[in-house]
């Protein structure tokens, strides 16, 4: 009976920490055990993270997660396949809470919010709050949006930049992109509120583009695009910072690789063109990020 009772009492006991067990594994221990890298992105957020015409997840973000499985393959010593797991704005922190994915990258913003739960890689791009409305719409300042219904994603920084600049702005929240912009064209909302460079990214997919116009001139906020990933992985956030800093020092010199992946997405044949200036404040923005650290040896990019 005794013997009985100790083996019972130790199965509770391993059934019990067998979940606290699977938490303890880093992000790193565990693609090197499993050889997978689970990333959490966007099928709506052109062009960083969205699904082609054949259903191919694709993006400036996906070529990010390209490059960082890369560097985990180096650094592991054995091959990583990139498993990509198509998430709502809503799902990105709790899929990353319950390890159900490793990292998040789309088109994710800094808030610290977000940072008491996650952690945040360097900003490997730059956005801000816009609004998409009909063309000859009157809206744009934020006294134009009291009462007017702006179409959002919930728990994005749009939603928070909307509230910020216009509380009394009427919100309507909405399931997916796809469903904002169709609402807009039935009139269901005033004015869909996104980032600038999604909205652009939608504009140069749609047939009736003249029929829109993007407001204000001055985005509601401004705002670096960046992965968001676990906390207590230190290793793991310095493999991945590691990359996009060596892409973004590898841009910024010219480097045939690199440029050609930024150009794959706004370049002058990209999927959203960034005329001279927005291209030169992207380089200015990447800069600041590269003389701020150790500079990566030709060698290695």
């Amino acid at each position: 009976m005794y013997k009985k009772l100790v083996i019972t009492t130790l199965s509770l006991l391993f059934v019990t920490s067998a979940p606290s067990l699977a938490q303890a594994e880093t992000v790193m221990q565990k693609v090197a055990r499993t050889g997978v890298l689970t990333a959490g992105t966007s099928k709506d957020a052109i062009p960083f993270a969205y699904a082609n015409e054949k259903g191919q997840l694709v993006g400036y973000s996906i070529d990010m997660l390209n490059l960082i499985k890369e560097q985990l393959e180096k650094e592991l010593g054995r091959k990583i396949q990139l498993k990509l797991v198509a998430l709502t704005p809503a799902q990105r922190i709790p899929k990353i809470l319950n390890r159900q994915v490793d990292i998040v990258c789309d088109a994710s913003s800094f808030t610290w919010e977000r940072d008491k739960k996650v952690d945040f890689s360097l900003s490997y791009g730059a956005t801000g709050t816009q609004l998409l409305v009909k063309k000859g719409s009157n809206l744009g300042s934020p006294e134009s949006l009291i009462g007017k219904r702006v179409g959002v994603l919930k728990q994005t920084t749009n939603e928070l930049a909307i509230r910020r600049s216009q509380p009394q702005a009427q919100l309507v929240f909405l399931k997916d992109r796809a469903e904002g912009y169709a609402a807009l064209q039935q009139g269901k909302i005033d004015a869909l509120a996104s980032d600038s460079i999604l909205i652009e990214g939608w504009l140069e997919t749609t047939k009736n583009q003249d029929a829109f116009q993007i407001v204000p001139d001055r985005p509601y906020s401004s705002e670096g695009i960046a992965c968001m990933l676990p906390e207590n992985n230190s290793k793991f956030v310095d493999a991945v910072n590691y990359t996009l800093y060596k892409f973004m020092q590898g841009f910024v010199d010219g480097e045939k690789r690199y440029v050609a992946i930024f150009d794959r997405w706004f370049g002058s044949n990209g999927v959203v063109f960034l005329n001279k200036d927005l291209r030169d404040l992207t380089i200015e923005t990447m800069q600041l990020v590269i003389e701020s650290r150790e500079e990566i040896p030709k060698s290695e990019l």
